[in-house]
């Protein structure tokens, strides 16, 4: 019976495991390999643990064919990429792995229904994860030996197989630049695929396969000591489907991590339109608008054209519509319109309360908010007063405009945690809103949205963080550039009641419009959380400052003040985890080439924020959708 058995296992792991249709693992080990160090195995396996912690096979198929580029063609022998395409392998049966593919025509042919299929004179690369059972004797003890890091009870077997002109299998070990481009490719999948975008509409819907949204995004890789070939960074495009790509010559450096399936070639002469604005889908503004143009105010939106292709620009007339597009918007009308399609993406529909502001002091009358309270600081009525020094009568019910009590967040720790003590992580406003019983009707979310974008970055983005905090320990996180927020001490004392009782944080807040009478003093929030005031600039002040472990900068507008320049220096030499949010991705685009320029890498990539204002703000001159903290990026995590 134990031979039978054994016999039964052995086909079974022949036809499914460590890579279906072409047999078990080989064997293979990496301590063969010629010229690679015990210290390079070592980020290998963390960087494949790390991708394993990110469970790509929940989502993703054989079919899901992704292309990969990693740095530039003559970086790789041959000069030309060694894998440009990959698939992830055993979501939907047998082992766990990826394949990666000389190229996008190896994949589709060698991809079958059921297994991989052997085409002769085809190479296919396999990374499959093994328990440590399974695995042959030589990397058992390479792991023991090395102490390799587990991805949770399985160990990456990396080989490379070649279908002979016979259908014979034969495997090598991988050589040292292979090994290279699949740890930028394992780095980069683990930031990226959780930002594919279900595609509704791909599949049938009796079908159980899940499509995707045309998609391509770049995030910077650091090369480990050992890997580095006289640079440090790396960057690495990955695109679904493969052979999805930047469309926009003239604008790719702008176009940032914006997926481009919207061409932007010159638009035929007889579709460039004047199209009045639409004040349904971008809402009826009273405010000024300014031209894109000519920069001229206009008042009267009947008199307002925008360009018919993206809906993003607004125009005093048909001659500045003309105009701009010959001189200017040509080149990048594709990319407004990839963002405009995020209206419905962004918006946060499960409000009852007013989400749009025609103009502030407009916006804050409809929700009975206007010179009240924090909300003062939501229009300019109060701009004749110093950031931090709004008069009030003390309260907590005085500081949210003295709405009714179950409107506004008391200053209560959170119950019904199961009596642990440990932070409480958050995905969503409706979360938040259910955790403190909330109507949705109420407008606080347009204030906590920076307090909670905080706990955000510092609970779910930044693992060091986390991880100090779980450990019961202080995080020092320097806030740069407060303005509003300096009166909303009230609101950021949530962030110590989603400490939930675990671990200290200490927020120093640091910019040129902390006041002097603010500056140099301190607001005990809570017992676990204290706000340091200091005023000046970051790189001027930071010698003075408590050493942080984290950096955030809300709706930074990098392109728009040069005193950055000095901030960003200090953040390189450093290498301190920092995040920045701005409104529209258009800024964000910015931001990521002010941020590369100072020699500073994204290492997260821009995605919305969950915890973004649901208040939709309209731009002068553009339609895009603009919202407070709308997206976040990162540098040095």
């Amino acid at each position: 019976m134990d031979a039978h058995l054994k016999d039964l296992f052995d086909r079974f792991h022949l036809q499914f495991g460590s890579g279906p249709g072409l047999g078990p693992g080989s064997g293979t080990c990496l301590l063969k390999i010629d010229g690679l160090s015990p210290n390079f195995i070592k980020s290998f396996y963390r960087a494949a643990a790390a991708l394993y912690r990110t469970d790509p096979w929940k989502r993703l198929r054989p079919a899901h064919l992704l292309g990969i580029r990693v740095g530039k063609d003559s970086d790789w022998p041959g000069k030309k990429q060694p894998f440009p395409c990959a698939q992830f392998v055993g979501g939907d049966g047998g082992d766990l792995g990826f394949h990666m593919f000389r190229s996008q025509n190896d994949a589709l042919t060698m991809t079958g229904s059921i297994q991989t299929v052997r085409v002769p004179n085809s190479e296919v690369l396999r990374v499959n994860y093994e328990r440590e059972s399974l695995m042959g004797l030589s990397n058992r003890r390479m792991v023991r030996a090395l102490s390799l890091e587990a991805s949770s009870d399985r160990y990456p077997s990396v080989d490379v197989a070649y279908c002979t002109s016979k259908g014979e299998v034969r495997f090598r070990n991988p050589s040292v630049e292979e090994l290279r481009f699949v740890y930028g490719f394992m780095k980069a999948v683990a930031l990226v695929h959780p930002l594919l975008v279900e595609d509704k509409d791909s599949a049938p819907k009796w079908s159980r396969f899940l499509g995707f949204e045309a998609f391509i995004e770049t995030v910077d890789v650091e090369w480990p000591p050992e890997m580095a070939r006289g640079w440090d960074i790396v960057a690495v495009t990955l695109s679904c489907p493969p052979r999805q790509a930047y469309e926009d010559k003239g604008t790719s450096a702008a176009a940032g991590s914006t997926p481009t399936k919207y061409s932007v070639g010159g638009v035929p002469k007889d579709d460039i339109v004047d199209l009045k604005l639409n004040w349904g889908s971008v809402g009826k503004m009273m405010m000024m608008r300014q031209c894109a143009m000519c920069e001229e105010e206009v008042v009267h939106s009947e008199e307002l054209v925008s360009c018919g292709r993206c809906r993003a620009l607004v125009y005093c007339g048909s001659a500045c519509q003309r105009r701009h597009w010959k001189e200017a918007h040509k080149s990048s009308c594709g990319l407004y319109k990839a963002m405009m399609e995020r209206e419905e993406e962004l918006a946060l529909k499960i409000f009852t309360f007013p989400c749009s502001i025609e103009d502030p002091c407009k916006w804050l009358e409809s929700v009975g908010l206007h010179h009240k309270g924090m909300w003062r600081r939501k229009c300019n009525c109060y701009s004749h007063c110093p950031f931090g020094l709004l008069p009030g009568k003390g309260g907590l019910s005085d500081s949210w405009g003295g709405i009714d009590d179950e409107e506004y967040p008391p200053d209560i720790p959170f119950h019904g945690q199961d009596g642990m003590s440990s932070p409480v992580l958050l995905s969503s406003w409706s979360e938040f809103y259910n955790l403190r019983s909330l109507p949705l009707s109420s407008p606080v979310a347009a204030i906590l949205s920076y307090p909670l974008t905080v706990s955000y970055i510092l609970m779910a983005l930044n693992i060091s963080s986390k991880n100090l905090l779980l450990k019961g320990k202080e995080v020092v996180v320097h806030y740069l550039g407060p303005e509003g927020e300096l009166d909303w001490m009230a609101a950021f004392a949530e962030i110590g009641h989603l400490l939930n009782g675990l671990g200290n944080l200490q927020i120093v807040m640091v910019g040129p419009e902390v006041p002097t009478e603010l500056s140099g003093t301190m607001s005990g929030i809570s017992s676990r959380m204290r706000v340091n005031f200091v005023r000046g600039l970051y790189q001027e002040e930071a010698t003075y400052l408590p050493s942080p472990h984290l950096v955030i900068a809300l709706n930074g507008g990098l392109e728009s003040y040069a005193t950055w320049g000095g901030a960003l220096d200090l953040i390189k030499s450093r290498n301190v985890p920092t995040f920045f949010t701005d409104q529209t991705e258009l800024a964000c685009s910015s931001a990521k080439q002010v941020l590369r320029g100072a020699g500073l890498h994204i290492t997260h990539p821009m995605t919305p924020n969950p915890f973004r204002s649901p208040v939709r703000n309209h731009g002068l001159s553009s339609n895009l959708p603009s919202y407070s903290n709308c997206f976040v990026l990162g540098v040095n995590t």
